[in-house]
């Protein structure tokens, strides 16, 4: 089965990943969200040259009263950044709540520090 994911964390130490399987060859590319815009378009770049049309996953998230100001901004840029790049390269952008996505690997810590050494833990065994 032929198949070509992109996903996105747009956090503030987020990432992007892809995992594209063509018939039984399966890759996988995983990187930090890079400092420059410009960057962030080259990577998508790369992944568009594969045959297969992906579609991407993106965290549909939000800055918390908590937060402070100038993060929750940065967020929200980065955020709008990545659904315009993926809109100028055509890429299907499905918005998925984190607590949706989480659901796949089970009962989550409540407190996000432990959540998120816990999904790391996850990420390193595959």
């Amino acid at each position: 089965m032929n198949k070509h994911i992109i996903g996105i964390d747009p956090g503030k130490s987020g990432g992007i990943a892809t995992i594209s399987t063509i018939i039984d060859d399966t890759n996988y590319m995983a990187l930090k969200t890079p400092n420059s815009t410009g960057a962030m378009v080259e990577i998508v770049r790369v992944i568009k040259k594969n045959p297969i049309s992906p579609v991407c996953y993106i965290e549909n998230v939000h800055a918390f009263p908590t937060d402070a100001r100038s993060s929750a901004f940065k967020f929200g840029v980065n955020y709008g950044i990545w659904q315009g790049i993926l809109s100028s390269f055509g890429i299907n952008t499905i918005l998925v709540s984190p607590m949706k996505w989480q659901k796949h690997f089970g009962k989550m810590p409540k407190e996000k520090r432990e959540r998120k050494n816990k999904l790391k833990a996850i990420a390193s065994k595959k």
